[in-house]
């Protein structure tokens, strides 16, 4: 690199370093605030990170890589895109604003480009290694995705998130060469200094699971003083040092900074000999001078990234670097005052006045932005249509027994000889429970992706039921036993129609139990624009003999709860292939959404359906069922209605018989979607857009009776049903941990069991 570019570069920093702190700056000291609350930003957490992404926007991305960007450094990426041309000025007045530039990085909400949304501390860290696995299955499936690098910027704590280090545990990510993090080593949390040098540690780490490790630890200067007399004693001081310790170096005047450095011992006599060569200036920017602020060492790293293998780059940084809160211990929130804006706005060579003025016409450092901007600018991707899902597959009503969990495998099988085109864009994708989820059929006929094709070595075994048949045509994909993993390869999968404008239809398979566990990924994924469908399955205390620890009592309210999703609990098998169906044909598309459905393990009579044979009144079930509920029985005067969810709809009907043998007429509801229910009543309220029609068709108000509702999970699931005509309730569920035992004593244990909806239905009607 010559000299003349380093010098442009390091402009460019510092107009990065300027733009990224006044933007915080006026949102929290211009800005009115009429409300006085704290509005925030991270001028220091910037700060740090302002050497990073120059030298890797300005320098090094091409137009395929894509960069997720640590959370509180999103002041630097807007102020990188500013410089870019993709952000007009007006905008960095906007941070955290109402329809303004958001707190944290996002692909949906900001007004300029963001490759990963991140925010929640873990999730945007990983969520670039599987994206680099939704590239490679969209372009070996279907092409188009081409190549490129995943680079993730995250600050040192954040690698105290489990999630981190699941992700780097899992047997698909060592192939990953295109995968880069770049550790913003501040050694700094939220609150204080990190104690301990756990650097060598976390290198280890990562080397053990085969990744290229990189460390860059001192910049040119500190460099240049280790190869003088005394230099050996001053890198051994430094390394010894804990991270409180130096941290307080950086707050030290030069007369400090000649006591304490020398330290004490065989070394100290050396250390004060070599700095006392050193002017004070030379000192101040010797003992600041990292790896991490040195723009020749970081390209000159990017330049020697192994793209045969995941690589990590270790880039030791001061936290607030360049600012007068550099290395304080609690500098992670604070804000320069406005006498410290404007000797940093002299010091850089800007004007607190005119914040965002531009670089001269024709000046180097303008020319070197318009270059970076031709360079990254990316070719737009024509978006494919996601193909046309069937809204009925024709097959007849089921007789006999069956349970919605093998309807899922059932469903799937189905849509490869009915709909092949469909079938073909669906990727399901499970964490080490393909068999005991009935996917086994599936994955029989599609096989499981892998990059390249490997040997089945059972293939020839007569008594092997599922087939492990790995090959780039492959539409499953098994990781290891981690939720987070899975919902966050499900998230970016779902995007594949924004990032390439190759639409998949996901679908991941998880225990519903654990949903639990990944719902703020899956969450994230959506805030995302990922559109994805998410099975919970076995589900609930029907699951009695697994005990309390495998049994499911929120997730339901959780599906009403999550925005951009859909909920569904089908009761039976036909009620499954329809809520899938529909689930499917809203991904892949702007306006599109995610879902989530939960299944049962319980088998249930399927004649209890009593799907109409009558082709008109069959359509006419169908569109109920999708649309969240639909009547089971229906009595001429009903004295009480009992709406049930799922499995727990034998329960209903036969306490609904017992009930008319007593002389109660009882209707029955099967609610497929408490979710869709209450937007009903929001939108017949106006405080939702969308159809009502439901409400009026399977709870008109000529026949409102006092209400039972049974779901297994907790019955505020369903309460709100009550709100429809303002009549009496009694919510049925699972309020507590269960036990094992069979499904009768477990049912009656919660008081779920026909004998408890038949005696809260007397209760209601007396």
């Amino acid at each position: 690199m010559t000299s003349d570019l380093l010098a442009t570069l390091e402009a460019v920093e510092r107009r990065v370093l300027w733009l990224s702190t006044a933007t915080v700056d006026h949102a929290n000291r211009v800005r009115p605030n009429p409300s006085g609350l704290k509005v925030g930003g991270h001028q220091a957490s910037s700060a740090s990170m302002t050497s990073i992404m120059t030298a890797l926007w300005f320098h090094t991305l091409t137009a395929h890589d894509r960069v997720s960007v640590k959370p509180h450094a999103s002041p630097v990426l807007h102020a990188v895109n500013h410089l870019l041309g993709e952000l007009d000025s007006s905008y960095l007045e906007t941070l955290r604003s109402f329809g303004g530039l958001q707190s944290y990085p996002s692909r949906s909400k900001d007004p300029d480009p963001v490759d990963y949304s991140t925010g929640s501390v873990g999730i945007g860290a990983t969520a670039p290694i599987w994206g680099a696995i939704a590239r490679r299955y969209v372009e070996t499936r279907f092409g188009g995705a081409g190549t490129g690098r995943q680079y993730s910027l995250l600050g040192d704590a954040e690698l105290d998130e489990g999630a981190i280090w699941e992700a780097l545990q899992d047997p698909m990510v060592p192939g990953l060469g295109e995968i880069v993090w770049i550790v913003d080593l501040n050694r700094q949390s939220l609150d204080r200094v990190v104690p301990g040098i756990a650097a060598e540690r976390l290198q280890g780490m990562f080397a053990a699971a085969d990744w290229q490790v990189l460390t860059l630890k001192y910049g040119r200067v500190l460099q240049e003083l280790f190869t003088r007399s005394g230099g050996d004693a001053l890198r051994t001081r430094i390394d010894a040092m804990g991270n409180p310790e130096y941290q307080r170096l950086l707050r030290c005047t030069p007369a400090q900074l000649r006591e304490r450095l020398p330290g004490s011992g065989s070394t100290a006599g050396p250390i004060t000999k070599l700095i006392a060569q050193v002017d004070d200036s030379d000192l101040l920017t010797a003992v600041r001078n990292l790896g991490g602020h040195d723009l020749g060492a970081l390209i000159e790293a990017y330049d020697t990234i192994d793209d045969t293998r995941p690589t990590v780059i270790f880039a030791y940084t001061v936290k607030g670097h360049g600012l007068p809160t550099e290395g304080h211990p609690q500098n992670h929130s604070s804000l320069l005052t406005a006498d410290q804006m404007r000797r940093l706005a002299a010091r850089l060579g800007t004007d607190l006045d005119q914040p965002w003025q531009p670089f001269p016409a024709g000046s180097a450092e303008a020319l070197l932005c318009a270059r970076a901007a031709d360079r990254l600018r990316r070719p737009q991707a024509e978006a494919q249509q996601p193909p046309a899902i069937p809204a009925d597959l024709g097959r007849p009503a089921p007789t006999g027994t069956g349970n919605t969990q093998q309807a899922l495998g059932r469903v799937l099988l189905d849509l490869t000889r009915q709909a092949p085109r469909a079938a073909g864009r669906i990727v399901t994708v499970s964490p080490d429970v393909s068999s005991s989820t009935n996917l086994g059929g599936w994955l029989n006929k599609v096989g499981i992706w892998s990059s390249t094709e490997r040997t089945d070595w059972f293939a020839d075994d007569a008594e092997t039921i599922l087939h492990w048949r790995e090959r780039p045509a492959g539409q499953h994909l098994e990781l290891g036993i981690a939720e987070t993993n899975l919902v966050g390869l499900l998230g970016e999968l779902g995007a594949t129609w924004s990032r390439w404008g190759q639409p998949l239809l996901p679908i991941g398979v998880v225990y519903d139990p654990f949903v639990n566990r990944a719902l703020e990924p899956w969450s994230f994924g959506i805030y995302a624009g990922g559109q994805s469908i998410l099975v919970g399955t076995p589900s609930g205390v029907t699951l009695a003999p697994e005990g309390g620890a495998h049994q499911s009592i929120t997730t339901p309210s959780l599906g009403v709860e999550q925005p951009g999703c859909l909920f569904y609990e089908p009761a039976f098998a036909l009620d499954t292939e329809w809520c899938l169906l529909a689930a499917l044909g809203r991904l892949g598309k702007p306006d599109g959404s995610s879902a989530y459905l939960r299944l049962s393990t319980r088998r249930v009579e399927q004649p209890l359906a009593a799907v109409p044979t009558d082709p008109a009144a069959r359509e006419r079930r169908r569109r109920q069922v999708v649309a969240g509920a639909y009547t089971l029985r229906r009595t001429e005067r009903p004295l009480v209605t009992i709406a049930a969810m799922g499995a727990m709809v034998t329960e209903a009907l036969v306490a609904a018989d017992r009930l008319a043998a007593l002389g109660f007429a009882a209707d029955v509801v099967c609610v497929t979607s408490p979710d869709l229910l209450f937007r009903a009543i929001q939108a017949r309220r106006g405080l939702h857009d969308g159809p009502h029609w439901i409400l009026d068709q399977i709870f008109p108000s000529t026949r409102a009776a006092p209400l039972v509702t049974l779901v297994d999970g907790h019955p505020h699931t369903l309460a709100f049903l009550a709100t429809i005509h303002q009549v009496p309730l009694t919510a049925l569920g699972v309020t507590r941990f269960g036990q094992s035992g069979a499904l009768e004593d477990v049912y009656r244990h919660h008081g779920i069991d026909t004998d408890s909806v038949v005696e809260a239905a007397l209760h209601l009607v007396s």
